[in-house]
């Protein structure tokens, strides 16, 4: 073993306290670059703005979504990236039709109109509609215990709200969503007509929120129509029901599911300058539903993600890896487009070192959420005090993002941007998630965060 001198010992520990302070002025003078050029010479609100208002809500498999993928490959291709193309993927088509009607009716025949909209992938009413009487239940457990013969023929209303008092507001929304997404499936074993579902929403209005429902393996001909109601419509209707417990519920709804048709996952791409064929990815889903423009939902972490590419060419920085931004197509009713950019790459025998995902909303940045070994996560941890200047100060385990996810056996490091989420679901799949719900300023910032992200994880590398 090689014995050191004292002094000799201190110069290494001086050199090396040198080395990291002299890389950090560096790191935190870079940062600065992406903050100011985002903030002052952005281009992500423009993006957003044509997104949302020129071409509105993209629903997987509709026009909108293509002309979005069109709009995106040549915003792409005008950055003068190193290399932009579409990946096909096949996404499902279902459509809502003419919009939705639905009213209460009373023991004396009086009707109160209510908002709904139907959960996406659901199955239409009979041309009719359907009538029937209602019953309350706070979540799936409840079924089984009220059987058959209270359920046959009615209309299931689930009504478990989002836990108000949890802080995380996805921990609210995962706590609750499973009324959404099977509740059909389960209401329709015991023979109901169709069902209710209370908006996951932690506000009190009148819009109701659509979203993702699955009917599992139950044969096509013995799915029932689900619809959301908004927070207040299921207030409403619960106070009513108490009073009234016979009161009947009238909805109808027009959608149809087609055959899946092709889209694509558009992808750009700046080569590495030293390790070219290992990969590092941004992104965000250019689907949205239908009932808005998407603009928090996803049309945010897209711009956002393209944004991360614009500001390494603006402030001339050529990364080690090879940086690329993914727009994925059908993440809110299949994940095809997350699947498909996952099964490509491992059957290319692409090496994966980090996924960033965008798809918490355009609200103030906050942090990360990191799903990755230790030492990943240690490394992450001694950059806060670098984002400390910019407020953002989460950096913890957690989720990293639906469409990065399937990556998980293939890559290093999966991270989520968190901003702020206590107004998320507000918006979350409502008619309210529009261009103008959407603040320039953060939406900047977290293309500067995530920009900032990118670029430690490339300079430094993954272990």
């Amino acid at each position: 073993m090689k014995i050191f001198s004292i002094p000799t010992m201190l110069f290494f520990l001086l050199f090396s306290s040198i080395g990291i302070s002299q890389n950090a002025t560096k790191d935190s003078l870079m940062l600065k670059k992406f903050y100011t050029t985002a903030l002052t010479d952005g281009k992500a609100y423009d993006w957003l703005d044509y997104l949302s208002n020129e071409i509105g809500g993209r629903l997987s498999g509709s026009f909108e979504a293509e002309s979005a993928v069109k709009y995106t490959e040549a915003e792409l291709s005008a950055l003068g990236l190193d290399k932009v193309w579409l990946q096909p993927v096949m996404v499902p088509k279902w459509t809502r039709g003419f919009k939705e009607y639905a009213y209460i009716e009373s023991l004396t025949g009086e009707k109160t109109v209510t908002d709904i909209c139907a959960l996406g992938g659901s199955v239409a009413t009979p041309s009719l509609g359907i009538k029937a009487e209602v019953v309350e239940v706070k979540g799936l457990d409840e079924l089984a215990a009220l059987g058959k013969e209270k359920l046959a023929g009615k209309i299931v209303f689930y009504n478990r709200p989002m836990q108000a008092d949890l802080i995380q507001t996805f921990e609210a929304y995962g706590g609750c969503v499973d009324q959404r997404y099977s509740g059909a499936a389960e209401a329709g074993k015991y023979g109901a007509l169709g069902v209710i579902v209370r908006s996951m929403n932690l506000r009190m209005d009148d819009y109701p929120h659509t979203g993702a429902m699955s009917y599992g393996d139950t044969p096509v001909s013995q799915r029932i129509p689900a619809a959301a109601i908004s927070t207040n419509g299921a207030e409403y209707l619960s106070s009513l029901l108490k009073l009234q417990p016979n009161l009947l519920f009238y909805f109808k709804q027009n959608c149809k599911t087609f055959d899946d048709v092709q889209s694509y996952n558009v992808i750009g791409e700046i080569t590495g300058s030293t390790k070219p064929n290992e990969y590092m990815v941004v992104g965000g889903h250019l689907d949205s539903w239908d009932l808005a423009d998407g603009a928090h939902d996803d049309g945010a972490g897209c711009v956002q993600s393209m944004e991360v590419l614009r500001l390494f060419k603006k402030v001339g920085y050529k990364p080690n890896h090879t940086i690329r931004v993914v727009l994925f197509m059908n993440e809110e009713n299949g994940l095809r487009g997350g699947n498909k950019y996952a099964e490509e790459a491992k059957r290319k025998g692409e090496t994966h070192r980090f996924a960033l995902e965008s798809d918490a909303g355009g609200f103030t940045p906050r942090g990360f959420s990191f799903d990755s070994n230790e030492i990943n996560f240690s490394k992450a941890k001694t950059w806060e005090p670098l984002f400390k200047p910019y407020l953002i100060h989460y950096f913890e385990k957690g989720h990293g993002g639906a469409d990065i996810g399937p990556l998980k056996d293939n890559i290093d490091v999966l991270a989520g941007l968190r901003p702020d989420s206590q107004r998320y679901f507000d918006y979350h799949h409502a008619a309210n998630d529009t261009f103008d719900a959407v603040n320039k300023r953060e939406l900047e910032l977290g293309a500067a965060t995530m920009a900032s992200l990118v670029y430690l994880f490339d300079k430094y590398g993954t272990n």
